[in-house]
This record gives structure tokens, sequence and C-alpha cells, in this order.
């Protein structure tokens, strides 16, 4: 699946009181990996920011002077999002507006960018995972143990970089099933069909017992130390944490 992790920056909100885009930044995903494609520009909104959103974002009105307008970036933005699934923070805020922006060309068919799209919303993900707390990216870089050091103020840009990382740490595991007898076993042809597929295979009656390895004391200290780094990133004990001590032991 092709993915386009999404953010925009305005000059204020709610769209309806005509607010307009200031900064759009998109990353692409391919099969959960960044490919080093992405689009970004900043936009000439013609009309001034509020001073709240420029403190948010630090994009000033002067800075956008000269700045292309939407409507010179449309047909490219559009190109670059199509067909994809969107991967937006709080995704109803960014949606607004490009379809908002879309409109005022007078491009009807672009105004509903979900005929385009299909659209994932980290932030109704992260509500579910995580009832009760707070989900803002910021909120999720900390539990998830992304670094944001370097996002002092909101960018598009960046931003969408950030939620790329989020979103594959909250959704990471694994991505595929790997059957006997597929290519990546080096036996079968790859498409599951092979007879090994499905042939049971028996252990021998008279093997021999495998070898039992305990860990070590700085090994044990290095998983107790990894167990309570885990439990501060998530803001509660992790679950085998949880296991060993309803059985009175972390060993």
């Amino acid at each position: 699946m092709r993915s386009v992790v999404l953010d925009t920056e305005t000059t204020g909100m709610p769209v309806t009181d005509g607010h307009r885009i200031v900064e759009i930044g998109c990353v692409e995903l391919m099969g959960r990996r960044l490919t080093g494609r992405h689009f970004h520009v900043y936009l000439q909104p013609d009309r001034e920011s509020d001073e709240g959103a420029i403190a948010v974002h630090g994009i000033t009105n002067e800075f956008l002077v000269g700045k292309p307008r939407f409507a010179e970036v449309a047909d490219e933005f559009f190109e670059f999002i199509k067909g994809a699934q969107l991967i937006i923070h709080n995704a109803a805020f960014d949606i607004g507006f490009i379809n908002n922006e879309f409109a005022l060309l007078g491009q009807a068919d672009r105004a509903d960018i979900t005929r385009h799209c299909t659209v994932l919303d980290t932030l109704m993900m992260a509500r579910e995972r995580h009832p009760g707390q707070r989900n803002s990216l910021d909120a999720l870089c900390k539990r998830y143990g992304v670094d944001n050091s370097g996002r002092e103020l909101h960018g598009a840009l960046l931003d969408s970089e950030i939620l790329a990382d989020v979103y594959l740490t909250m959704t990471g595991g694994q991505t595929s099933l790997s059957l006997a007898g597929n290519a990546s076993d080096g036996n079968g042809s790859g498409d599951g069909s092979g007879s090994q597929a499905s042939e049971i295979r028996r252990l021998p009656a008279d093997r021999q017992p495998a070898r039992i390895i305990r860990a070590s004391e700085s090994e044990l200290a290095e998983h107790l130390a990894r167990l309570e780094a885990i439990g501060k990133s998530a803001g509660a004990p992790a679950l085998w944490t949880q296991l060993a001590e309803a059985k009175g032991s972390l060993h």
C-alpha cells in the first residue's frame, strides 16, 4: 500500500472564518518504508495569519511574501496524494482546509479529497488505544520513544516526518505472514502453493532434550532496566512486568 503522511499549517482556525493553508508537508511510505519522496511547499494565503497561529508554527506574514499560491501547486499536490492512504493526526482539520483550497479554485471534483484517497486519523487511533490519556503528537512521541527534540515549533514537513515514525511504531510488529514453502525460506515458489506448505513435520521421539541456557545476572539486570524504560514510555508497567509481579518474580 502507498501511504502519504501529511500535515498542514494555517493562518488560524476555523476554516469557516476564511483561514487558509500556509504550509503543506508530506512524506511517502511504501510497504511501511519511507521512500525518500516528499512534497513540501510554503503558500501565500492572501491574508494575514493570526498571532496565535504564528506563535505555534513561526511562519510570519513577511516570510510568505512572494511564495506561490495554492493554485500554482494544486495539480502537483493532487498528483502526489491521489490514490494514497493519507495518514494525518487530527485528520478532520487538515482535510477541511485541503477541501476548502480546492473548492476556492472551483475544482468541485477535488473539493472532497476522500473521493480520491483513503484517510487514517492517527489521533482517533491513539484515542482508541490510550483512552483518557493525552494523545497529541508530542505526547505520542514521549509514549513511543520517538525523538522530537528538534521540534521547537510546529512545521508541516517536520511534523509529517515525526508522525511517520510515530505511526510505524504505534502499528509496529509483524506485517506479513511467512508460511513454509514461500520464497522467504528458500524452499517454495513464493506463492504459498508448494507442497511443503501443507506438510506436517514431526520431531523424532528419541531426540535429545534441548539445552537450557539461563540468563546471567548482568543480563537479568539489563532485562529489568528495559522493562522499566518501556513502562516509563508507556505510562504503565509493561505486560511482562505485570505477569512477573503476579507470579512473584521477575526472573
